[in-house]
């Protein structure tokens, strides 16, 4: 175990005891010498750990001391940091820059063995960069779906046929070119796919369908097996 990942893993450890815990129950637990826990120790308490007590009696965290969401081991790391950079790539131009003020964040809260994940640019995703779509914004497309709100659609398809849509919105699916959202027509009264580029207007129905989101997602994973011999990407009719 690399000394990174056993530190949060101490760490881990003593938020979770209801009593001071040994450096040998510690040491038993990640198969290490007792000797290295207590540099293991020593190092977190430089880092103002609150970690309190002696060899012999135990060590306990500090009453009151809570983690922040950000105590990752250096594989965890390593996937938000690929995570990140494929993130980058979307055409979603909010998520985009949350990706970036993301990784700052975590740049700066986590410790230093950490830090060097963030910044050594040792792991990349490669390919073109989506384009964002003309029409609709992805960012209203989320909040609609967090808020369970209608949206109201100018649509056109693969055959050029357009028509205006009032849809409930349910997921968004992002490809290397392009997003697709999934969402309940009323128009078609079904669960419909909605490449975001072909969209030509879509702004707030006003109206919401608060409480029926989970069902009809639901309702649409339960149709995944059904419709596996069709391309997603069909489009709508």
């Amino acid at each position: 175990m690399r000394k990174a990942s056993r530190l949060f893993e101490i760490i881990q450890i003593l938020r979770l005891a209801r009593k001071p815990v040994t450096a040998a129950d510690i040491a038993e637990a990640l198969e290490v010498t007792p000797r290295s826990i207590y540099r293991d120790i020593a190092a977190l308490q430089a880092m103002r750990v609150p970690i309190e007590g002696e060899r012999g009696i135990g060590y306990i965290l500090r009453p009151g001391f809570d983690l922040p969401p950000l105590m990752f081991s250096i594989e965890e790391t390593e996937a938000i940091v690929l995570a990140l950079a494929f993130l980058a790539r979307t055409a979603d131009e909010e998520l985009r820059a949350a990706a970036r003020r993301v990784s700052q964040k975590i740049t700066g809260a986590v410790p230093q063995p950490l830090r060097q994940a963030f910044q050594s640019q040792a792991l990349h995703a490669w390919g073109s960069v989506a384009v964002a779509p003309p029409a609709i914004d992805l960012a209203l497309v989320r909040r609609a779906i967090r808020d369970e709100q209608k949206l109201a659609l100018d649509y056109r398809d693969e055959l050029g046929r357009a028509t205006e849509r009032t849809v409930r919105p349910l997921a968004l699916i992002y490809y290397s070119e392009h997003a697709m959202m999934v969402a309940w027509c009323e128009l078609r009264q079904d669960i419909r796919n909605f490449r975001a580029d072909r969209v030509e207007h879509c702004e707030p129905a006003g109206e919401f369908f608060h409480g029926e989101g989970d069902k009809l997602r639901q309702l649409w994973i339960a149709g995944w097996k059904m419709n596996a011999a069709q391309p997603l990407e069909a489009g709508d009719s």
